[in-house]
């Protein structure tokens, strides 16, 4: 197996919800794991939290993410961005409308002075996603 960067989200309470969510977008297959299931310590009222979620595409993208426990401290968004970028426009516009649905539109999805399609936004859990799609010409 090749080494491969994953992007790894953490939430608080919202992972599963936001991984059915990217699921619906982007499609593939989806693994929930849930910490009662993984037998792991802690609170059992937190049991139904996602220790572990796993989304593979059939376009090679794999997205992971879990549930924050309420005895960690966590911090969510301002410090990374989830990049897309290729020059398949039909499959990028139609991530971009699945992610910035019910998020905030920071930069719309319009031609850049670089020659490509750009934008970005924050869904509706906080991430924040840039979408770059090529120009003719581009490399």
């Amino acid at each position: 197996m090749p080494t491969r960067l994953n992007p790894y989200l953490s939430f608080r309470d919202q992972a599963r919800e936001a991984m059915e969510h990217y699921h619906s977008v982007f499609g593939g297959e989806l693994t929930l794991s849930t910490f009662a299931e993984m037998q792991m310590p802690g609170d059992p009222a937190e049991g139904d939290k996602i220790m572990h979620a796993m989304l593979e595409t059939p376009a090679g993208l794999t997205l992971m993410a879990s549930d924050t426990p309420d005895s960690m401290e966590h911090h969510p968004g301002g410090s990374h961005s989830v990049s897309l970028s290729g020059d398949d426009e039909a499959e990028l516009r139609g991530y971009w409308e699945g992610l910035s649905a019910g998020g905030t539109v920071t930069m719309p999805l319009e031609p850049a002075p670089w020659g490509d399609t750009f934008g970005m936004c924050v869904d509706r859990f906080g991430i924040s996603w840039l979408v770059n799609i090529a120009g003719a010409g581009s490399a």
